[in-house]
């Protein structure tokens, strides 16, 4: 049987975090992994500025539930749920994806959990686990999924290696240049043809 394991930021949804400092206009929140590379201080860091700036969980409730999928993500996701079985594997945590997913139909998703206190302010993050996507795809093949991966960026390229066939979708070009193994798609069509192409090898 085949999987399709997608990236959700990026491939499905805007940055969830670009997003909210746009519309908070917080524009230190647009810091991402791209900028700090250690996710363990970045996410402190992102705490610390909710904290700053009296946001709690019920202000990024209000604000990602008038965040959008990506133009055609759904239908994408549609189509190709009617043929795979496919999971969302991401980095985001389930308060911001939650109101997203709705749009979406409701997807499988896995991610990880922000906690907050009574008050409802932000005051820690919870990783299911370590280097959740590419345990995820190696468990999927433990079971005997065939598991075709896709994601944008570079905290994707581990789960891409480890699925039996990795696509890059709308990466940034310093990601194509440091793993040219894998191809490069630029739209919705292109990455179904390349789904599509990677079943018929396997």
């Amino acid at each position: 049987m085949h999987l399709v394991c997608l990236d959700l930021e990026g491939v499905l949804v805007p940055e969830i975090w670009i997003e909210f400092a746009e519309r908070t206009g917080i524009p230190e929140l647009r810091r991402t992994t791209r900028d700090e590379p250690d996710y363990d201080k970045l996410m402190k860091y992102r705490l610390n500025l909710l904290r700053q700036h009296k946001l709690g969980l019920s202000d990024i409730r209000e604000v990602i539930s008038g965040t959008r999928p990506l133009v055609g993500a759904k239908e994408f996701l549609d189509t190709l749920r009617r043929e795979f079985q496919v999971i969302i594997l991401s980095d985001t945590f389930y308060e911001f994806a939650m109101p997203l997913m709705e749009q979406l139909a409701m997807p499988t998703l896995l991610c990880h959990k922000l906690e907050a206190d009574i008050n409802g302010m932000l005051v820690d993050y919870h990783l299911r686990m370590p280097n959740q996507k590419m345990e995820a795809v190696r468990r999927f093949k433990e079971i005997n999924f065939k598991v075709i991966a896709a994601g944008d960026s570079y905290n994707d390229t581990a789960m891409l290696a480890e699925a039996n066939a990795g696509i890059l979708f709308s990466p940034p070009q310093n990601v194509i240049d440091e793993f040219p193994q894998f191809p490069v798609t630029r739209n919705y069509g292109e990455l179904r043809t390349e789904i599509d192409k990677a079943r018929a090898n396997f």
